[in-house]
């Protein structure tokens, strides 16, 4: 399996995550998500009101200096490790 083939799987994977993600994990997925599929940043930083909108752009602002490959690459770990973690604290749980 390719790299990209890999990613679009994770990518699917990243959808069942526990809501219990945290902020920071769903920014750092946004970003290096953005930087694999559309490369650097390609559009001004949101206004002051959109605080949503900054945390996304500053999140792949972070990580423009990746190449889609390493993006991709960052993308597929944290996934892994997130549903490691979700996993982790399911069973303790139960």
């Amino acid at each position: 399996m390719g790299i990209q083939e890999e990613f679009e799987e994770y990518a699917e994977k990243a959808k069942t995550l526990p809501d219990s993600t945290t902020n920071e994990s769903k920014l750092c997925l946004y970003g290096l998500f953005k930087q694999a599929t559309v490369g650097p940043v390609n559009t001004a930083r949101p206004g002051f009101f959109d605080m949503t909108g900054k945390a996304k752009w500053d999140a792949w602002k972070a990580v423009e200096a990746k190449s889609k490959e390493e993006a991709m690459t960052d993308y597929i770990t944290k996934v892994k490790q997130l549903l490691e973690e979700a996993a982790t604290a399911a069973a303790s749980t139960s």
